[in-house]
């Protein structure tokens, strides 16, 4: 392989963040889909609004204030399924290919991590619902930067710690505005379009595009 340093965003590129809702889908009704994409939208929102402002909140409490603005904006959903909600999203559901690409990785000589905006607490609790936590070197939370994604600072968490260029690492996400944020601080990209997105962000184009994680090995 020609990298030997892959570092993946957790949220929607290993961890499934429909997951949850989908848990409880029965109970919630046919705005289940459009609960967690509010969720979801909102939970990035405030990442970006605070980061801009230079006032950092966790990320677990920028979860819970977004699933109560869903709440609020879906207002047919039970909100007696908050605490059920936010427990699932502690062990959301890996993509099924994950396993066994990272495995492969790893058994390559390849080192591993994750850099998200996910607290170290929820991060940790993710890889260890999914069974990951002996293929990953390090854990990198935008927590350590008190900033999150797309500030450079948190990208370079990960070549400060490791002591890389960072064209020397490859960067895997499904969010293209990470994906932009890892460009311009150097990285190798991989854009995983999971749910076949059109392209944006025309400056900071992605180095490779794959459906999936599958087919990343022959590709690095």
């Amino acid at each position: 392989m020609r990298f030997s340093a892959f570092v993946f965003d957790a949220y929607g590129t290993l961890f499934d963040v429909h997951a949850a809702v989908r848990k409880y889908a029965g109970e919630i009704g046919p705005e289940g889909r459009r609960l967690s994409e509010i969720w979801r939208a909102k939970q990035l929102e405030y990442s970006w609004v605070g980061t801009l402002m230079g006032e950092h909140v966790d990320f677990w409490t920028l979860t819970e204030r977004a699933l109560d603005y869903a709440f609020r904006k879906v207002p047919s959903a039970d909100r007696s399924l908050r605490e059920g909600l936010l427990e699932a999203y502690w062990h959301l559901d890996c993509y099924p290919e994950v396993p066994g690409v990272l495995r492969a990785l790893k058994g390559a000589g390849a080192r591993l991590a994750i850099l998200s905006n996910g607290s170290r607490a929820m991060l940790e609790a993710a890889v260890r619902s999914a069974a990951l936590e002996t293929v990953l070197d390090d854990i990198f939370s935008a927590d350590q930067a008190q900033k999150f994604k797309t500030d450079p600072a948190v990208y370079d968490l990960v070549t400060t710690s490791w002591r890389l260029y960072p064209d020397a690492v490859s960067f895997q996400s499904s969010n293209r505005w990470d994906i932009a944020g890892a460009a311009r601080c150097g990285f190798r990209t991989v854009w995983i379009n999971r749910t076949q997105e059109p392209d944006e962000y025309a400056d900071h184009q992605p180095d490779l595009i794959l459906p999936s994680l599958d087919g990343l090995i022959t590709a690095s």
